[in-house]
């Protein structure tokens, strides 16, 4: 009785202990937002020792960076001490940077080559210390990130003044870096680029200015004085803008300023159009298209404007349009799931079975959307999975010990989410499959449902289904899936897609808990429930269960019990899922391909994806994925969405 009590004794007091050492680190992490680093000491001092400690060195660490080579030693000393964890690869890139803007070269070319996250404000203090170094293969190291459309750090510009200057980077190539900002709308990074122009050739920027703002009025006002390139330029942008506005509209106004192109520039604003309508679901986009490449110098296409030339191909049933425009696609491009599964399709609708065959193989055998149409093409439906691999207790438990994951742990039950999963993601980075079993079993045990999944989701050669499609809270579903009768394996596969399993999540649009509900939504399913809520409640599991499934159930009916329509309708809203429809029948797996929003489509397919391995796993009656796909309905001339959903 004695050991029981002293037992207890000790359990208690261990608890107290690491309760008190959680809120010293809690108060350390909050001195060290607020800069105060008198109390960041302190509090360090108490926390030695403790599996949180490389925090509190951290937090002492970081703001002696400004001096960057008084802080050297320290920082070698950090690295040395706690180089298993994400926190030496953080301290180690943002000490390279403070290196790189105070051009610290040598100190910076030691100590590069042991990073391992880079990102591309590093790459460039990288190459401009090549460049300080005289090394020469720096340039063409270089050139590849000039043509990008986004905006870079600054870190790059020393690197881009550096390839001008040396005449690696000739003006056409400074109008085509030009043009990719214009074309994605980046009129900021436009003007930056603009400044590598002769001052002779570069644009005018006021005019640039007033064609974003109202493009039409621009073009009206200006289209008698475009007579040099950079006018030519900025014309295009206008109508690079009255496509986004509405494609026929620009289509309508081109004639009037045509004359002051050549083919090439034609082709460019047609291939253009072309896209932007394909993008639109606009039935004129495939003659566009073929206009563009009509062209005595027609444009050539990007990946991108190919992938949707193939969709409205797709939409038109043009069978051998899809299978040559696969083929104009760059090889890696032509290797993704999406583009091997509409070829083998386009391939087996031309009557090559056996070249259609030949991609589906080894298709069929990978996990995922395409996978499983692969399989049925050849004639079988998703069995149940096998579970290759469970990991042993002794593997789980040598993975529960490891520094890296109690660290992982620790943070997440302090609600550090973000911190938990850097670190998760860290100490796995370099795990084998069996390792990864093992964790990701850790952390179903420890209820960090997203990082199981994401964990199981990386295998390549043992799976464990069982843990990639998790399942948890059936006992509080059950009932309500019952009363709106819905099919649990298609609202399991739609709560992993939508939140993972986290309760308390949040999207950066406020939309909140495990069904990832709107609070406008919830307020509408909430008072047609009669329940009074508030939005501390949303993310409680029950209530967010009851909202999210009366809604689901809500969107299903509308859209005729066809669960691909209401996953549309669920992530982007009934109205769109109504208007991405075709003026005829349209088979489900092109409906999915043809939503114009990329996360819409990810999402579609993903969630009627998860359905099917669901279904498997609980041992449900198997359901084919292009039944569940379905046939997708025509547009009805007189369709009016319901109020609420206006």
């Amino acid at each position: 009785m004695k050991r029981f009590f002293a037992g207890l004794f000790f359990a208690m007091f261990a608890g107290a202990l690491m309760a008190g050492a959680e809120d010293d680190f809690m108060a350390m992490r909050q001195a060290f937002q607020v800069g105060d680093s008198a109390r960041v000491t302190a509090y360090a001092q108490r926390l030695q020792g403790h599996l949180l400690e490389p925090y509190a060195a951290y937090y002492q660490l970081r703001p002696k960076l400004e001096n960057p080579v008084a802080s050297a030693d320290a920082v070698k000393q950090f690295l040395l001490r706690y180089q298993d964890t994400p926190l030496a690869d953080r301290l180690q890139g943002e000490w390279l940077k403070t290196l790189g803007k105070t051009q610290q070269w040598d100190l910076f070319a030691e100590a590069y080559p042991g990073m391992v996250n880079r990102d591309t404000e590093l790459n460039c203090y990288s190459l401009e210390q090549r460049l300080s170094a005289s090394d020469a293969s720096a340039f063409n190291d270089a050139r590849p990130l000039w043509f990008s459309a986004r905006d870079l750090p600054e870190s790059c510009t020393a690197v881009f003044d550096a390839l001008v200057a040396a005449g690696v980077l000739t003006v056409d190539e400074v109008w085509t870096r030009l043009r990719l900002a214009l074309e994605a709308g980046n009129v900021g990074v436009a003007k930056r680029i603009n400044q590598y122009l002769p001052e002779s050739q570069a644009l005018n920027e006021r005019k640039l200015t007033a064609a974003t703002e109202n493009p039409l009025r621009y073009l009206e006002k200006h289209r008698n004085e475009i007579r040099t390139r950079a006018e030519r330029e900025i014309a295009l942008f206008a109508m690079l803008r009255l496509t986004r506005s509405g494609p026929d509209q620009a289509y309508a106004y081109w004639p009037r300023i045509r004359e002051r192109f050549s083919e090439a520039e034609h082709s460019y604003f047609m291939v253009q159009l072309a896209d932007q309508a394909a993008r639109r679901l606009n039935p004129r986009a495939l003659g566009w298209f073929t206009e563009a490449a009509g062209s005595v110098k027609p444009a050539r296409l990007s990946d991108a404007q190919l992938g949707w030339k193939t969709r409205a191909a797709l939409r038109a049933g043009d069978w051998e349009l899809v299978l040559d425009t696969i083929e104009a696609m760059s090889v890696p491009e032509q290797q993704t799931g999406v583009w091997r599964y509409w070829k083998a399709r386009a391939l087996k609708e031309g009557g090559k079975t056996v070249e259609a065959n030949a991609i589906l193989a080894p298709l069929s055998t990978e996990h995922n959307f395409y996978g499983q149409l692969a399989e049925e093409e050849l004639g079988v439906t998703i069995g149940a999975p096998t579970e290759s691999h469970k990991a042993t207790a002794e593997e789980i438990a040598v993975t529960e010990r490891l520094p890296g994951i109690q660290r992982a742990l620790a943070l997440y039950r302090l609600n550090l989410r973000t911190e938990s999963t850097r670190e998760w993601a860290w100490v796995i980075r370099d795990f084998d499959d069996r390792r990864l079993l093992a964790a990701a079993e850790v952390a179903r045990r420890n209820g960090l449902y997203d990082r199981a999944i994401h964990t199981a989701d990386k295998t390549v050669q043992y799976h464990d289904f069982g843990l990639r499609f998790l399942a948890p809270h059936r006992d509080a579903l059950h009932e309500l899936l019952k009363q709106q009768e819905l099919d649990e394996a298609w609202v399991y596969g739609l709560i992993r897609q939508e939140s993972r399993f986290v309760s308390d999540a949040k999207s950066s649009a406020g939309a909140m808990g495990l069904m990832q509900l709107m609070p406008g939504t919830a307020k509408w399913v909430a008072k047609r429930l009669g329940m009074r809520k508030s939005p501390h409640t949303l993310a409680e599991v029950n209530t967010n269960l009851t909202l999210g499934t009366y809604y689901l159930k809500h969107v299903l009916t509308l859209f005729d019990n066809q669960p691909l329509l209401a996953s549309a309708a669920y992530n982007a809203g009934p109205s769109r899922a109504r208007q991405w429809r075709d003026e005829k029948p349209l088979e489900g797996a092109i409906y999915a391909e043809t939503i114009p929003f990329s996360e819409t489509r990810d999402y579609v397919k993903k969630v009627l994806s998860n359905s099917m391995y669901y279904a498997s796993t609980f041992g449900h009656r198997i359901t084919a994925l292009k039944q569940r796909l379905g046939v997708v309905a025509s547009k009805s001339n007189g369709d009016r969405l319901p109020e609420e959903e206006k």
